[in-house]
């Protein structure tokens, strides 16, 4: 979420500078797009890594600002919550063995923070033994952006920030704060591509978002309730929401946000988030992005980039500047953490190359579904997890662990092919989705199983999340995949 920041207050005339500002940004950026001033070469990738901390009782650790003074590793950073704490993967090409490399580092990071520290790290789509009473605004993370953001986001919303999410359960609460968007611990994997094919891999990304989602669910219950296979995204919708009825009856966009088209530049998203949501935290710098540009050097244009921040898309573009070069990356932002370190970069493989080989076809995707289409699969792979049924072309209405196995999975062999990725690493993670869809077990579904195991043992609603979620820590430290967990 950036670094910390002095308490301070905005008034009127500053909005107005800063929007004024990131249109200057926005200006600026369009003209680096017309002089080809990119770093064009494709292929590297990031990973962030949200993880949950618990105590011997599976219950939430409100201990990160502790936890990250034991560590003492830049790669783990604060998050919203005093639960949650962030890993930062190094960035680098997956040619060959980078996937396992990842993997190794990750483990190795993992491994020394267990270490150090007395408390639990799970990483988890939500935490299942979170209460209302946890999610509140004094635990969140002791970050002044956090605060500052809670208040620009309450007082948007004018009141109260109310919950109804209807999966198998229902579940209605409210909160005066963000708070409970603390809950939601995801995984982002981050791709480089060259601008002038930006709009070839984002709308890859979003046609695949309903997919992603499905296979990858891990967020069954919330508050006591068994709701969506995927709960994670109902919740970050509607934790963040900052308009109120009226806003929504009149069309105004939600700051969690899927899109509402396919794109011919990455030029487009950037002119939407401006264009469509107004300043949340108008914080200004002293470049002249203009005159630096003019100058032949390399804008920041920290105003663009810090309002692109606080538009929340589920595939979100990135401007960033590395060893004096921009260049742009797709954020995907889809997936929950977990359950293993093994999960988690199967589904990597799965996702980068999957959007290679889509963004590489001649009749493309998008062509053939439509925005609309892509939307509701991504809905409906939140609702249903493994056993939801997507749109895709050709097929109509299908399962999605069918459509999967018998049509993406290729794709996904074929693009890691492109990108040089080992075959043996290659097969042996995509071998992972495949056994996942060949079983229909994925996190979320192990989730269900457990707590109705426990409860058809005698166990209460709360013993059984309990009982689960030291299961799922204790078989999640070994590494192994979850479609071979056994269930209890």
């Amino acid at each position: 979420m950036g670094k910390e920041l002095a308490t301070v207050g905005f008034a009127p005339e500053d909005r107005a500078t800063y929007r004024q500002k990131v249109r200057r940004c926005l200006d600026v950026f369009a003209q680096m797009l017309d002089q080809h001033a990119f770093d064009s070469s494709d292929g590297m990738t990031g990973l962030e890594i949200e993880l949950n901390l618990i105590d011997d009782r599976a219950r939430p650790a409100m201990r990160n600002a502790e936890v990250l003074a034991q560590l003492g590793d830049p790669a783990f950073q604060t998050e919203l919550g005093q639960f949650n704490i962030e890993l930062n993967a190094p960035p680098r090409s997956i040619a060959g063995q980078g996937l396992a490399d990842y993997e190794n580092d990750l483990l190795e990071s993992l491994g020394r923070a267990a270490d150090k520290t007395d408390c639990g790290l799970v990483m988890i789509g939500m935490l299942p033994t979170l209460t209302a009473d946890h999610l509140v605004l004094e635990n969140l993370s002791a970050n002044e952006r956090y605060r500052l953001l809670n208040d620009e986001m309450a007082g948007a919303r004018g009141e109260q920030f109310d919950l109804d999410i209807r999966g198998v359960e229902r579940l209605r609460s409210a909160s005066t704060s963000i708070a409970p968007e603390a809950a939601c611990t995801s995984v982002q994997f981050h791709l480089q591509v060259p601008p002038d094919r930006f709009d070839r891999f984002w709308n890859a990304s979003q046609a695949i978002a309903g997919v992603q989602v499905a296979i990858g669910a891990n967020s069954p219950f919330l508050h006591g309730r068994r709701l969506w296979a995927e709960t994670r995204i109902a919740l970050f919708q509607q934790a963040t929401d900052t308009r109120p009825e009226e806003l929504k009856a009149q069309g105004v966009r939600p700051r969690v946000w899927f899109g509402e088209r396919w794109i011919t530049s990455v030029f487009d998203l950037f002119e939407e988030n401006v264009r469509f949501f107004a300043p949340l935290l108008p914080f200004l710098s002293e470049e002249d992005p203009g005159e630096v540009l003019r100058a032949g050097g390399v804008p920041r244009l920290g105003e663009l980039r810090l309002h692109n921040g606080t538009v929340y898309r589920w595939n979100r573009p990135v401007y960033d500047v590395m060893d004096s070069r921009p260049h742009l990356r797709v954020e995907n932002r889809v997936l929950p953490s977990g359950p293993t370190v093994t999960d988690l970069l199967a589904n990597a493989a799965f996702y980068f190359g999957l959007v290679r080989q889509l963004a590489e076809e001649e009749r493309p995707i998008w062509s053939r579904l439509s925005f609309a289409a892509a939307r509701d699969n991504f809905h409906a792979g939140a609702v249903g997890g493994i056993d939801a049924t997507l749109a895709w072309p050709g097929l109509g209405e299908v399962p999605v662990a069918e459509l999967v196995r018998s049509v993406l999975l290729p794709k996904a062999h074929a693009g890691l092919d492109r990108y040089g990725v080992e075959p043996a690493l290659r097969d042996r993670l995509l071998g992972v989705i495949d056994e996942r869809c060949r079983l229909r077990r994925n996190g979320a579904s192990w989730q269900t199983e457990a707590v109705l195991a426990g409860e058809r043992r005698g166990l209460s609603r709360v013993d059984a999340l309990q009982q689960m979620l030291l299961r799922y820590w204790e078989l999640h430290r070994t590494n192994d995949p979850v479609h071979r967990w056994p269930t209890f």
